[in-house]
């Protein structure tokens, strides 16, 4: 049977124990381990493995041995409990020994959590989950996590539930960070904390948010902004020895600037404007966004944004010139518009 959208999340969170089998599969193989854990450990809790009731079996030892998926089904363990017989990374080849597998299945046996890359309609896999009378298939996919899982993390992780402004930084959060990034930084912000009665706030959920590039190329693009021409050359070096390459602080540049003429072009101002941005951006960023937008205006946004893609196509093609000096010849005129 195939199951979708919010009715599948909430079967990975609390999976029928009484089904034969489980199928996860998807393109982003972070997904479906993050898919795969939330379903296992809702099966056999948190001792599952170390009371051997959780046998792991990679799919490539099927080819060898297709035995080894049925003698896990039907093998009885020391502990009682719920048991879960786990292949991982399934592929076309292990059709044959699942199939048998499902046929032989009883009630008392292991349940069956099959994981696999992405799957086609065509798929033999697929198919055999889908069209199983008790057999559970669902795909995972790279839509961002919703309010409902962003819920379910913060409970998972002993938090409460946030005012609206917070939830809504989490919601950004979320659509910016891989689903294993934002699963670890609501962990982090639950050790944070913890023994602290006082409500979740914007400053905890900053605090405990990895930090990027972006964030480094965010003090060039203030020097920029501000017109302080005369810091330019020790920031760039700074942001060159750790790494950050021209083409990655033009990108940052343009992505930037491009916020800004979306809030400096609304009608009502760039107070209304920022309420446009997506994601939204919320505190301290927020108020400087507005600032910024409103001291520059929308034309000087547009020649800014024309000179940012004229050097992104010099970055981009086989000009022999050097790509720093490039880059710095580029800011300092942006630095120097910022003033007038």
């Amino acid at each position: 049977m195939k199951i979708t959208g919010s009715a599948a999340q909430a079967y990975l969170r609390k999976p029928d124990s009484s089904h034969t089998a489980l199928l996860i599969f998807g393109a982003d193989a972070m997904r479906v381990a993050t898919a795969r854990q939330t379903a296992i450990a809702a099966l056999v809790g948190p001792n599952g493995e170390e009371e051997m009731r959780l046998t792991r079996i990679p799919a490539s030892e099927l080819r060898k041995d297709a035995a080894l998926l049925d003698d896990a089904v039907k093998a009885q363990g020391f502990f009682p409990g719920h048991r879960v017989a786990f292949v991982e990374d399934a592929t076309e080849t292990a059709v044959k020994a699942l199939t048998a597998a499902l046929v032989d299945w009883q009630a008392g046996d292991a349940q069956i959590v099959v994981t696999a890359g992405q799957l086609t309609a065509k798929s033999g896999l697929r198919k055999l989950f889908e069209v199983h009378r008790n057999a559970m298939a669902i795909g995972i996919y790279d839509d961002p996590p919703n309010r409902d899982d962003i819920q379910s993390a913060l409970t998972a992780a002993a938090l409460p539930q946030p005012s609206g402004d917070v939830m809504d930084a989490l919601m950004a959060l979320a659509h910016t960070l891989e689903p294993g990034d934002f699963r670890q930084t609501i962990e982090k912000v639950g050790l944070y904390k913890r023994g602290d009665a006082e409500p979740l706030s914007m400053a905890d959920v900053l605090a405990c948010a990895p930090q990027s590039a972006e964030v480094e190329i965010d003090d060039i693009l203030d020097v920029v902004t501000q017109g302080r021409s005369a810091e330019i050359g020790p920031v760039l070096r700074n942001l060159y020895a750790q790494g950050v390459t021209p083409v990655a602080l033009c990108i940052g540049a343009t992505r930037h600037f491009k916020r800004l003429h979306v809030v400096a072009s609304d009608p009502g101002g760039a107070g209304a404007g920022i309420g446009r941005l997506r994601p939204p951006v919320f505190g301290p960023r927020r108020d400087k966004i507005v600032k910024q937008a409103s001291h520059w205006g929308r034309d000087r946004l547009e020649r800014a944004l024309m000179a940012l893609t004229d050097v992104d196509l010099q970055l981009r093609s086989a000009n022999s010139a050097p790509q720093n000096a490039l880059m710095e010849r580029t800011l300092i005129r942006l630095t120097m518009m910022a003033g007038r």
